[in-house]
Formats: structure tokens, C-alpha cells, sequence
């Protein structure tokens, strides 16, 4: 088993305070059967979102850097 299949199955039991009309609303959206499903299916999503937002800056960063968008010469002066 690789570490991320790994980290995938691990759980913890939290109790949480719940808006029940939006867990409602989630579960229905998502397709899920269960309030455990509708809240991990909703942290997968929210945190590959944010991994890919963070994927798309970076390579956009990478493409500057590459097409010479960042003056580093310029910033080794200011050390000086």
C-alpha cells in the first residue's frame, strides 16, 4: 500500500455541529448515501480544488520564470 492510498483510508471519528438543511442540500447535490459519504465526498473535492488551484498558479509562475518575467539579477542588487 503506497502512502497515499494510505492517508486516503484513514479516519477519525469527530463529532461536529452540522447545518442539517445545507448536509441536506450537499447530499442531494453530490449523490451520496450517507451524511459520512456526503462530508468526505465534499473535503475530496474541496481540497482537489484546491490543489489545483495551486497546480495552475505554479505552472503559471513556472511560464513567467521561463519567458523571463522575473528580474533576479535586479533583486540580488537590492541584497547588496
Amino acid at each position: 500500500m503506497d502512502l497515499q492510498s494510505f492517508r486516503e483510508g484513514m479516519m477519525a471519528k469527530t463529532l461536529l455541529d452540522v447545518d442539517q438543511d445545507l448536509l441536506a442540500e450537499a447530499t442531494a447535490a453530490l449523490g451520496t448515501a450517507t451524511d459520512t459519504d456526503t462530508v468526505n465526498t465534499a473535503l475530496r473535492l474541496v481540497v482537489g480544488q484546491s490543489r489545483a488551484r495551486r497546480e495552475r498558479a505554479l505552472a503559471e509562475l513556472q511560464a513567467i520564470a521561463d519567458e523571463g518575467g522575473f528580474d533576479f539579477e535586479g533583486l540580488s542588487k537590492l541584497d547588496q
